[in-house]
Parts: C-alpha cells; sequence; structure tokens
C-alpha cells in the first residue's frame, strides 16, 4: 500500500464521516427544526459513533451551525451576467430565497443565537469571509468593465446590498420582493454613481 492511497482513505473517510453527520443533520433541520437535533440520533442516521461527532463538533449548536452553513454556500451562487446591476440583483435574489427557506431562516436564527462563544463566532467569522471573498468577484469584474469605481471596497457594496435583507427577515419580517431587491441595488449604484 503506497503512501498516495494511505492518504486518500483517511481523508475520504473522514470527508465521508462529515458529509454523512452533515447530511444527517439537515435532514433533522428541515423536517423538525434544529431544536431536535439529537447528537445520537444523528450518529445512528449518518452511522457512526458519537464519539466521531463530538471529536469534530463539541455541540449540537457548532454541529447545527456547521452543517446550515455548508448548506448555504451551495445554495447562494455567484452570478456572471455581464453588468454589475443584473449580478448583483441575481446574487441578491438568490439570498433572499435562501433567507425565505426553512433551512435559510434557522440558519440566520442559529447565527444570531451563536452570541459570542467563540468557536461559534469563529465559524460564523468564516463562513462571511468566504462568502464576501467569492462574491467580491462581482464586484471585481464590475470595476473591470468600468461599471464601478476602481477604489471601492467590494466588502462595503455587498454589506450594502446584503445586510436590508437580513434586517427585513429577521426584524421587519417583511417580504423580499423582486421590486425591492431591485431598489436596494439601484440605491446602491446611485450613491456610487454620484461618487463617481
Amino acid at each position: 500500500m503506497n503512501e498516495s492511497t494511505v492518504r486518500r482513505r483517511t481523508g475520504g473517510r473522514s470527508a465521508r464521516v462529515r458529509e454523512a453527520v452533515l447530511t444527517a443533520t439537515l435532514q433533522t433541520v428541515a423536517e423538525h427544526g434544529a431544536d431536535a437535533v439529537n447528537i445520537g440520533e444523528i450518529a445512528r442516521a449518518a452511522a457512526v459513533h458519537e464519539t466521531s461527532i463530538y471529536r469534530r463538533w463539541p455541540t449540537k449548536e457548532h454541529l447545527v451551525l456547521d452543517a446550515l452553513l455548508e448548506f448555504s454556500e451551495a445554495e447562494v451562487p455567484i452570478p456572471d451576467t455581464g453588468s454589475v446591476r443584473e449580478d448583483l440583483v441575481a446574487f441578491a435574489t438568490s439570498v433572499a430565497a435562501y433567507l425565505e427557506s426553512p433551512l435559510g431562516r434557522t440558519l440566520v436564527q442559529a447565527m444570531v443565537a451563536a452570541g459570542s462563544d467563540d468557536t461559534l463566532a469563529d465559524g460564523r467569522a468564516q463562513f462571511w469571509k468566504s462568502r464576501v471573498d467569492l462574491a467580491s468577484a462581482m464586484i471585481e469584474r464590475a470595476k473591470d468593465r468600468g461599471e464601478v469605481p476602481t477604489d471601492l471596497d467590494a466588502t462595503a457594496a455587498l454589506e450594502l446590498v446584503i445586510a436590508p435583507l437580513h434586517f427585513r427577515t429577521l426584524l421587519t419580517r417583511q417580504a423580499i420582493d423582486e421590486r425591492a431587491i431591485g431598489d436596494i441595488v439601484d440605491a446602491l449604484l446611485a450613491g456610487l454613481a454620484r461618487q463617481g
């Protein structure tokens, strides 16, 4: 048995355990809510030992947050339409649809509930950084096309689009429709045009 076979098997098993546990967790959250997650039940559904779960996720909250973050990365793709406005509208539409889904609402609530737990806060920060890093490609392409100023802070621009969606989901519970999304994106672009 060569070294690459051993390395592949170890990483493969670890990845399979992670995938099985996260899938079982998501199914439980989707069907019964985050409060119904029980480590013993998740271990049985994923066909792993509870110790395998606790080794990776010290608490149920860590497990739920990780499962939801993993899921959300796949649910909100980064568009490339050739237009900054259309990219931002498509992106905001995906975010809004995700936030309105049962798993999306659970993720937002779990992230808020994470409070000051350092491990959960680190997971949340890493998630947002990875999402902003990916989504920044829309702004960088817009800079290359001359649609936005070259010194535009991509993170700040994305926050101006995403924040109102979360505000409506968490606080005002207003619907996020096509018009609201268009108004949010247009307000950002109008502000940028005035600066230019």
